[in-house]
């Protein structure tokens, strides 16, 4: 088991590099393990982004904290999933003591690229070194004139490029118009989402979107990868354990690209396995028609997952929150197509995307019928649906936090814990 200092035992931590292969070891010591410990529920818990394994740990270490008290007789097993994504800087989680990085990128604010995020660039795109200075360069210059601009969105678009091929939430989501379209248009639009600015006022300058484009194209990245390590590598671990361990019952929980990643684990699940008996996720970060089986624009379309959440014995439970800047602006912005040709700037512009490109994290499951909305205090009052999605609106605790994410990333309540414990009946 890892790291002495977990608040809750026992607790393992399982890595998966980019393309879902898993950390062998790891893998082989949980599966011994976790029967030898008496586990009959373990809670799987695959974080969002984030720059390094001590800020995941973190983040296990205080949500896991108060469940041993709030189920004192239940013989829990706990599992950190360590992936490779990545946070800019200038995003603080609520309550997290700021990193070194981080206080960099305060002491420098606006639209420049800190060295911490500078070097949390390099890590998730290694052998981009040349492209990631040129790129800051340029942010840093912000010289005048349509060619600067070009360049820019030229060099993002190249870290966008698509690695193996990937699924995408729905159809339309192949490709966002935000890294194809005009570079100029993308940044004015962005740049007028993070000042507040009304649909009918000018747009600011395009650079000062720059850096919130180059933001969304790490994101998009990230996206895809999670998907990636949910398939190829939680979904098949699932059926190891399952195999090795038929009495345990598994408990996914997701933050943020970490929602996106343990929501495709069912996609990777070996035919006939039972085992997962509740899914959760916390601020979702993919979109709110993934798991719908006709899309409400485009009927003969479905969501990736379809009715993916039939392989959960148990409920999908989605906490959302309209105070997620991250998913409630940004997201609709980066992921509307080329066939939405609509440039209105600002705030205004992402709310009328938000219910075609919406996020899980920002309103709900979407378009699944029979869906139960909540609450949450109607949710922590119980008992939760036995089966199907259950949107539970986290607003009541999920709600501080500063520009762009808002909320993102306010996460650690004892009641988001308890939710965990409800979907789950681990009483």
């Amino acid at each position: 088991m890892a790291d002495p200092g977990m608040s809750v035992t026992p607790y393992w931590e399982l890595t998966f590099d980019a393309d879902g292969d898993v950390d062998g070891p790891e893998r082989d010591r949980l599966l011994a393990q976790v029967t030898e410990h008496g586990v009959r529920d373990l809670i799987v818990f695959a974080h969002g982004w984030n720059n390094d394994r001590s800020i995941a740990t973190a983040l296990y270490r205080r949500f896991f904290a108060p469940m041993p008290g709030l189920a004192p007789r239940a013989r829990i097993g706990y599992v950190g999933v360590i992936w490779p994504s990545m946070r800019f800087c200038d995003e603080p989680i609520p309550d997290f003591p700021r990193s070194a990085a981080a206080a960099e990128a305060v002491a420098a604010p606006g639209p420049a690229l800190d060295e911490g995020t500078r070097r949390a660039l390099s890590a998730a795109f290694p052998g981009r070194a040349a492209e990631l200075d040129r790129l800051a360069g340029l942010l840093a210059e912000r010289p005048a004139g349509d060619e600067g601009l070009a360049e820019f969105g030229r060099l993002v678009r190249l870290l966008a490029e698509p690695g193996p091929p990937a699924v995408a939430d729905t159809p339309e989501e192949e490709g966002p118009l935000v890294f194809r379209c005009d570079t100029a248009t993308a940044c004015a639009e962005l740049a007028g989402a993070l000042a507040g600015a009304p649909a009918d006022f000018s747009l600011p300058n395009p650079w000062d979107g720059a850096k919130e484009l180059l933001r969304q194209a790490t994101y998009y990245t990230m996206k895809r990868r999670a998907g990636t390590v949910g398939e190829h590598g939680l979904g098949p671990f699932v059926g190891q354990l399952a195999a090795r361990a038929p009495a345990v019952r598994v408990h996914l929980v997701g933050h943020s690209f970490g929602g996106r990643l343990v929501a495709f684990a069912l996609r990777g699940l070996p035919g006939g396995v039972r085992a997962v008996k509740s899914v959760t996720l916390l601020q979702g970060a993919f979109s709110h028609y993934a798991f719908a089986a006709r899309l409400p624009h485009d009927p003969d379309a479905a969501g990736a997952l379809g009715d993916r959440f039939r392989r959960i014995d148990g409920p999908l439970v989605c906490c959302y929150s309209h105070f997620d800047g991250a998913l409630g602006t940004f997201y609709p912005l980066a992921s509307r197509c080329s066939d939405d040709d609509r440039s209105i700037g600002g705030l205004s512009l992402g709310r009328m995307l938000g219910d075609r490109w919406g996020a899980m994290g920002h309103d709900g499951v979407q378009a699944v019928p029979d869906t139960a909305r909540l609450d949450l205090a109607a949710a922590l009052r119980g008992p939760l649906p036995a089966s199907g999605c259950v949107n539970v609106d986290a607003a009541a605790v999920v709600r501080r936090g500063g520009p762009p994410a808002g909320a993102h990333s306010d996460i650690v309540h004892p009641e988001l814990a308890r939710v965990v414990l409800a979907a789950g009946r681990i009483a």
